[in-house]
């Protein structure tokens, strides 16, 4: 994939922001639940990008090569904590909001896990990942993990 055009280049300033934004939302949560929530949005959103990082990522903090690959089929897999769930749910609503306004049951289920800061912290991760998603896929970026993590020491 070539790129259309460098967000960081054209934009230097808003996107060091931008990535300030989403370290300090990531780090609002536990870090596995934090992954497995940008894996899925980016599945979804079908950011190969994104799903290349974060999978890296995920493994590299100890994630397990089964809870990666089941996460297409997150309802069916038996792997997943409640909370986790929960998140994955709320993540599925709110990604896919434009097909409709289904999303209570989401809501339900994330209110039995997640305190109302949790709640905030966990919908703002949901819309970051949703941003970088789109982010990537506009301008079809494709940036290696270990550039990434550079781009992430830059921005802090």
């Amino acid at each position: 994939m070539t790129a259309k055009l460098n967000p960081y280049a054209v934009a230097p300033q808003l996107m060091k922001n931008w990535m300030g934004t989403s370290i300090a939302v990531a780090a609002s949560l536990e870090s596995s639940l934090i992954e497995l929530v940008k894996i899925r949005a980016s599945q979804i959103n079908g950011c190969a990008n994104c799903i290349n990082m974060h999978t890296a990522e995920a493994r590299a903090k100890g994630e397990t090569e089964q809870r990666i690959y089941l996460l297409s089929a997150w309802r069916e897999a038996p792997c997943y904590t409640d909370r986790e769930r929960a998140a994955l749910g709320w993540t599925d609503a709110l990604t896919r909001l434009s097909e409709g306004h289904a999303h209570e049951g989401a809501y339900e289920a994330l209110r039995a896990q997640f305190t109302e800061e949790e709640q905030v912290n966990l919908t703002l991760m949901i819309n970051v990942i949703n941003g970088w998603n789109r982010l990537a896929v506009g301008f079809g970026l494709w940036i290696e993990p270990e550039a990434a993590k550079a781009l992430q020491k830059a921005a802090a």
